[in-house]
């Protein structure tokens, strides 16, 4: 039961994998392009997605760069990736390591630093950074994505963490510190909201979320602006207090 349970799970989280891995380049590209179908309610068909996609189009740009830039090639690696940003709106180093059947939505203000690593069945949302936090140190900078992950619209996934498969993060947080797996995280600075036991998640908390929280999720604790402004009003009052004595 508990098998038949992930295996539901894992459908619902990665929406358009294959039952088994395509082969050949051909099938590659139709399993491709029926990933971005599912996945974009917009899409209406593969000749849609393949003509009218930033995000379809950041992921090739960035295999050819990525293939450059292992051959040694790194000037024309890096000079194509910046035609590639100009012509999407995506910035993906050519260093960068993404994982098969990667899904970038509308695409526009995605970063994409030079050592991250994606998994596959990964899902991306426009203005999300995969950045590192600091530009002195050499080596791991940027973080490590696992298998079938949501990152909502505007994230910011900061430093050499780790974000387990299939977590969500929601939009506008700000991680910079390691999710675990089927955790979901939201804020500033990312606080986990849930986080569910592999042999216990149905196919309810497991279905395939556009921006990382569904309106399932318990969103107690989360800040909002009417909070910050009563926590701005309460410093004004306490520093005025302080002022009089």
């Amino acid at each position: 039961a508990a098998a038949a349970m992930n295996e539901q799970s894992g459908e619902a989280d990665c929406i358009g994998k294959p039952a088994t891995e395509p082969q050949g380049w051909l099938e590659s590209c139709k399993v491709m392009l029926d990933v971005y179908v599912k996945r974009d309610p917009a899409a209406t068909s593969r000749l849609e997605v393949l003509l009218c996609s930033p995000g379809l189009h950041a992921v090739v740009w960035h295999s050819l760069c990525h293939s450059l830039w292992n051959g040694g090639l790194r000037v024309i690696a890096r000079f194509l990736a910046y035609l590639a940003r100009l012509l999407t709106g995506v910035e993906i180093h050519p260093q960068a390591k993404i994982g098969r059947r990667l899904f970038i939505d509308h695409g526009y203000g995605v970063v994409i630093g030079a050592t991250a690593v994606i998994g596959d069945d990964v899902s991306i949302y426009q203005g999300v950074t995969l950045g590192g936090v600091t530009q002195t140190e050499e080596g791991k900078r940027h973080p490590t994505i696992g298998d079938c992950v949501i990152i909502g619209a505007g994230a910011a996934v900061l430093g050499p963490i780790e974000i387990g498969s299939r977590a969500r993060i929601g939009s506008n947080a700000v991680v910079v510190k390691s999710v675990p797996e089927r955790a979901t995280a939201v804020g500033v600075p990312a606080r986990i909201i849930k986080s569910d036991d592999a042999k216990k998640a149905g196919a309810e908390d497991a279905r395939f979320a556009a921006y990382a929280v569904s309106s399932s999720d318990d969103q107690g604790g989360t800040v909002t602006c009417v909070d910050l402004q009563k926590l701005s009003e309460r410093i004004a009052k306490l520093e005025k207090r302080q002022k009089g004595k």
